[in-house]
């Protein structure tokens, strides 16, 4: 067999095995890579790079070779799903740098941790003074977690004692100018309903780059063709309006009307339909 079919076949081999490897290994982002499972998969890449480039050696002492550095990482991730402190010689341990309003120097300078260090990670996070932050602690992937003082942090609807109505995740329903049919189940519709609402766009599905539903039944869309606008969604505002219309038609009624006994039912159902108007306005903006 040629050499460079050997090669090509080896290198195969060895990507097939290592995308197996890294799955089972898990799924963290490069950023959330403790020390460990950085090393080993710079040792898993080198080892890759020798057995699938050279002919010098065989190929199973590239696969056992490979194998070792995955069973003992995964062994070690497993003993510290059972032990803290297993946990804590792989992984590292958080460090405080930041607590109650003043920096930890002597935590920064162990973790060899400078000043410009500091303020660089408070500005990724829109932080811009060190006087801003009640607590931060750095992590031991290297990212810095911040709990501004409370005077600092933005206003949520619970501070201002507003009730808002839950939120679920948008759904993907058309991708590709094709229907997402797991979307449309998973935000209980159906592709008769989507296609009614597609009717009042104006647009087939075949021209959908991205349709997404969100939990409120709205339905957006992207197109291919960039030139062609779609109107945003405005089922919130027609109802809302649709209320309102209805409210002013019980009041014109009441005041057309002579019989008291009407005019008492109008009036109390119109002022029914304003606390319904009241009560949804915040929710249907």
């Amino acid at each position: 067999m040629p050499d460079w079919v050997r090669i090509i076949m080896n290198s195969t081999i060895l990507i097939v095995v290592l995308f197996f490897l890294t799955k089972w290994l898990g799924k963290k982002q490069l950023s959330q890579l403790n020390i460990f499972e950085y090393i080993t998969g710079i040792v898993l890449g080198g080892i890759v790079a020798i057995h699938a480039s050279t002919l010098q050696f065989p190929l199973i002492y590239g696969l056992l070779a490979m194998l070792v550095w995955f069973l003992i990482p995964f062994g070690l991730e497993y003993l510290g799903l059972k032990s803290k402190k297993v946990r804590d010689f792989t992984q590292g341990k958080s460090t405080v740098i930041i607590q109650n309003g003043k920096i930890m120097e002597e935590n920064l300078k162990k973790e060899r941790y400078t000043a410009d260090d500091l303020m660089e990670n408070l500005r990724n996070r829109n932080i811009f003074r060190a006087a801003d932050v009640e607590f931060a602690v750095l992590e031991p992937t290297g990212i810095i977690n911040v709990l501004p003082k409370t005077e600092k942090q933005p206003l949520t609807a619970k501070d201002l004692d507003i009730k808002l109505a839950p939120k679920k995740e948008p759904q993907i329903v058309v991708m590709d100018g094709k229907v997402i049919h797991e979307g449309l189940a998973n935000a209980s519709l159906n592709i008769n309903w989507l296609e009614t609402e597609l009717e009042k766009l104006q647009v087939s599905i075949e021209n959908i780059f991205l349709g997404q539903v969100d939990s409120d039944g709205q339905l957006t869309v992207d197109l291919f063709d960039d030139k062609l606008t779609v109107p945003a969604p405005a089922q919130k505002q027609l109802l809302m309006a649709s209320m309102k219309k209805v409210q002013a038609d019980l009041e014109l009624f009441a005041l057309a009307t002579d019989n008291n006994t009407s005019k008492n039912l109008y009036t109390k159902q119109s002022e029914q339909m304003q606390k319904v108007i009241q009560l949804t306005e915040d929710y249907l903006k």
